[in-house]
């Protein structure tokens, strides 16, 4: 499986209708259907699709048609996200109408070579499985752990600062997990 872990873009024109699509993590996904229906308000339709993964493994998909007559733009999307074994990314396709019918045919190669585009611009990773692992630290510790994961590029996922102690909610590979713990019983 792979995944992206930012934002590539590209544009597809036929029949002077354009199609442009976003690939991006699926973490994104909401923040930015929001943002693309504030900067395109006179766009035809706003296309989407997702696949992810839930706490239990398991591949969970999404696909929207947004006005497109069913099955001609959403389901093209995602099959474009099977085919590359994309996951917890999504893809967003803008579309202009630009006067002239492409009929459905027309209308899923247009989605789908939109879609294949955007991923040829992105830089594809393989996914690595990484589940939520917290603990509690003292203040006086602070430091030493945000040297720890900074120098092993691991991102805080969250951080809660309570009166005594400070409360780490990190996503960690297995391997990243038994690296951590090593450094824990170190410390």
């Amino acid at each position: 499986m792979l995944f992206v872990d930012t934002t590539t873009h590209a544009r597809y024109e036929v029949k002077k209708s354009t199609f442009t699509s976003y690939l991006l993590p699926y973490s994104h996904f909401q923040d930015y259907h929001d943002k693309l229906k504030k900067e395109h308000p006179k766009a035809s339709h706003i296309v989407w699709a997702f696949r992810r993964l839930n706490e239990h493994k398991q591949i969970i998909e999404g696909s929207n048609d947004d006005g497109e007559p069913k099955g001609v733009a959403g389901t093209p999307t995602l099959n474009v996200l099977r085919g590359e074994d994309l996951i917890d990314t999504a893809l967003l396709t803008v579309r202009y109408f630009g006067g002239t019918k492409l009929g459905t045919g027309g209308m899923v190669r247009a989605y789908t070579k939109s879609a294949k585009e955007a991923i040829t611009q992105s830089n594809l990773l393989p996914y690595i499985h990484k589940e939520p692992f917290s603990f509690t630290t003292p203040y006086a510790l602070i430091n030493r752990y945000e040297h720890y994961c900074n120098t092993q590029g691991i991102l805080y996922h969250d951080r809660e600062f309570k009166e005594q102690s400070v409360r780490w909610s990190l996503l960690l590979s297995q391997a990243e997990k038994e690296s951590f713990e090593h450094f824990i019983k170190n410390l």
